[in-house]
């Protein structure tokens, strides 16, 4: 079997996610409970039998190094296998493919036949092997992974056209307007020394895959375009974070991403907590409950990750709860994202109201009535948080005045 050296790039800061990675990089964000958003391609690399593995990191990555550590839940800590954190050491990464470029000596010293490029920041599962068989059966330089999207995303998206035989023949970095309905996955496999050879001969400071190397490569090379037609997900939004975790509670016949495959387990490192507990007036509609989660008064669509507790009497619905958070006694949470160790003082009210009006200092982020608390807040009893609100970790609710936060507010 030829070698394959996996690089998982994970450095980027995902600002749209703003107070989530407020403190940590994207790919470490927590997601469907008990998972971070990088454990879907770390046990996608797993389960296709791809266990030579470099993460490339850049900001904040204390809680992804704590996180991954040696790699044991994903089985990297075996003889032959390994996972390695790669951090830039004198100057930052400017483009995804300098990323790679800056660790250049890295891949040399892999010896590996492939470089298999991934992203670390989106939910889906694939079996890598299958598009590397695909890559040397077409005799390719460079494989692109790629989804279907509509047209209207595609400024989110490297787009490309392709032939009959899924050969290349343009590629549009996020263009504004297009027709086309290809997108880029963020996935690339490579002859390495090819990979290598572009690395040394373009000298862009920025370099990047998608608007310096693909589109010279077309022009010189075979590339290849792999359809990929399973589910896929960039959450890279307040708005697609929620919608991406609330669709794994649908029924068995609705859900798009199954999370109980036992053919194919997202793995993780678990918290040792205990089993989750519901009360006896606990009311609880389609839920996903994390270990060591406590219940005793309603949930209705909604997440709760490991440690949260939901006090008799409170309400928590349409919303996704991050670790160790409490909903006290009366309080109510409507369509909220709320991070770690925050507490949602009795009978509080977050997410309050019929006002949508949006996010003024960030209306592109929040417009749909969502409202983000970040970590380690203190709400006070009895206070009304409204609609498109961001409150940032360190914010002194207690100096609210009218114990009221009106709706498209942001507190620092």
């Amino acid at each position: 079997m030829k070698k394959v050296l996996a690089l998982i790039l994970a450095g980027g800061r995902g600002t749209r996610l703003d107070i989530l990675s407020e403190n940590r990089v994207k790919p470490s964000v927590p997601f469907a409970g008990k998972y971070r958003i990088i454990d879907f391609t770390l046990s996608n690399c797993a389960n296709s039998g791809i266990y030579d593995i470099a993460i490339l990191t850049q900001y904040l990555p204390f809680s992804l190094n704590d996180h991954i550590g040696s790699g044991k839940p994903w089985d990297l800590d075996r003889r032959d296998s390994k996972v390695t954190l790669l951090q830039p050491h004198n100057e930052w990464y400017m483009g995804t493919a300098d990323a790679v470029r800056k660790n250049i000596h890295y891949i040399e010293q892999s010896k590996a036949d492939y470089v298999l490029i991934l992203s670390g920041d989106h939910i889906y599962k694939m079996n890598y092997r299958k598009m590397i068989d695909k890559h040397i059966e077409n005799n390719a330089a460079l494989t692109v992974g790629c989804n279907v999207v509509d047209p209207k995303d595609a400024h989110h998206f490297g787009m490309l056209r392709a032939d009959d035989d899924l050969k290349i023949a343009e590629f549009v970095e996020k263009p504004k307007v297009t027709n086309l309905t290809l997108a880029s996955m963020g996935i690339y496999v490579f002859n390495t020394d090819i990979l290598l050879k572009y690395l040394q001969i373009m000298d862009e400071p920025d370099l990047d895959f998608g608007k310096h190397i693909i589109p010279r490569m077309i022009k010189e090379n075979p590339v290849y375009a792999y359809k990929f037609y399973g589910y896929w997900k960039d959450v890279g939004t307040y708005d697609a974070y929620l919608e991406t975790n609330l669709g794994l509670i649908e029924t068995v016949d609705k859900i798009q991403l199954d999370m109980y495959d036992p053919s194919w387990k997202i793995y993780t490192r678990s918290e040792e907590l205990p089993a989750v507990k519901v009360g006896s007036k606990a009311k609880i509609n389609q839920a996903l409950l994390s270990n060591g989660a406590i219940v005793a008064g309603i949930v209705e669509r909604s997440v709760l990750s490991p440690g949260v507790i939901v006090h008799p009497l409170a309400t928590v619905r349409n919303s996704v709860i991050l670790n160790d958070v409490q909903i006290m006694p009366g309080a109510v949470v409507d369509n909220c994202i709320i991070d770690k160790h925050t507490v949602i003082g009795e009978n509080a009210k977050v997410g309050f109201g019929d006002d949508y009006s949006l996010n003024q200092e960030r209306p592109e982020l929040l417009e749909s009535g969502i409202t983000v608390l970040g970590k380690k807040l203190i709400v006070p009893k009895n206070m009304e948080i409204g609609r498109n609100c961001r409150v940032f970790q360190g914010s002194k609710l207690d100096e609210i005045k009218d114990n009221l936060i009106k709706s498209g507010s942001t507190i620092r």
